[in-house]
């Protein structure tokens, strides 16, 4: 065989690949299509206080009491006051708020396959299963009052024979959902410890004066030198009462007037017995 002859053959072959190729990519025809869902979000708060923090080990109290701990990578950031914060600028006693809202997003995958088959078995008006040009096996449902298209006559499901060639359309629908998570930190820094409270007042507000410092002794001729002392001038007397004071009493008198009356009662008595 020739050279020239060869190259006519591979030739041929090779338009006749492309041929069956492009028939059979004209048979199979294949659309992919997303059908979008119901999309929903759900959100979860989480408070607490920093108690310890180490390198990326952060001990969290909870709302609730419980203690826990995080595994905190270097690159998470926080809102704490208004101001992007990393775990190296956490202090123990900063409030923590962790909103973690979750989003499901439901997703249908609608496959549609478009080819023509040889009928392997049909049981009318119920379910036809074709063998495609793939050599795939696949049994489908007949709608109500399907009508088939053979060789460009109308037939209906009873009409339809083994072995006859029908043009058919594959429809895959699988439902999925996509589920993913964002993650929000904010904080506060604790607030300043109040002033001690202003002690109630009673009774009449007094204010103790300062004392002033002691005084060192000066020397001795530093004290010759002083002026003398003044003395206090004398305190001044009061004046007398208007009216004297009661100083007698009528006891003496009485005794007296007794001695006389005993001593002129003696006296009677002598002269009535002379």
């Amino acid at each position: 065989m020739s050279l020239q002859n060869l190259k006519h053959r591979h030739f041929a072959v090779a338009i006749l690949w492309l041929i069956c190729a492009t028939v059979a990519m004209a048979q199979i025809k294949t659309k992919t299509a997303e059908i979008p869902g119901k999309t929903t979000h759900e959100a979860t708060v989480e408070r607490g206080e920093v108690v310890y923090i180490v390198g990326d080990d952060l001990i969290v109290r909870m709302e609730n009491g419980e203690i826990r701990h995080f595994t905190v990578p270097d690159d998470a950031k926080a809102i704490v006051d208004g101001k992007e914060i990393t775990i190296r600028d956490l202090r123990p006693g900063m409030k923590l708020e962790r909103t973690i809202t979750t989003t499901s997003a439901d997703k249908t995958v609608r496959t549609v396959q478009t080819g023509t088959g040889t009928v392997l078995n049909i049981m009318a008006p119920n379910n036809i299963t074709l063998r495609f040009d793939d050599n795939s096996v696949q049994t489908f449902r007949i709608p109500k009052d399907q009508i088939f298209m053979i060789e460009g006559e109308k037939k209906t499901a009873f009409e339809v024979r083994k072995g006859m060639r029908v043009t058919a359309t594959r429809i895959v629908e699988e439902p999925s959902t996509l589920i993913s998570q964002t993650r929000r930190v904010t904080g506060s820094t604790p607030p300043p410890p109040p002033p001690p409270p202003t002690p109630k007042l009673e009774g009449t507000l007094l204010i103790a004066e300062a004392k002033p410092p002691a005084r060192s002794p000066e020397p001795v001729a530093a004290k010759a030198s002083e002026p003398a002392p003044v003395s206090e001038p004398a305190p001044v007397s009061e004046p007398a009462p208007k009216t004297l004071p009661t100083t007698g009493s009528m006891i003496p008198l009485i005794g007296l007037v007794g001695i006389l009356f005993s001593g002129a009662s003696f006296a009677m008595r002598l002269i009535r017995r002379s």
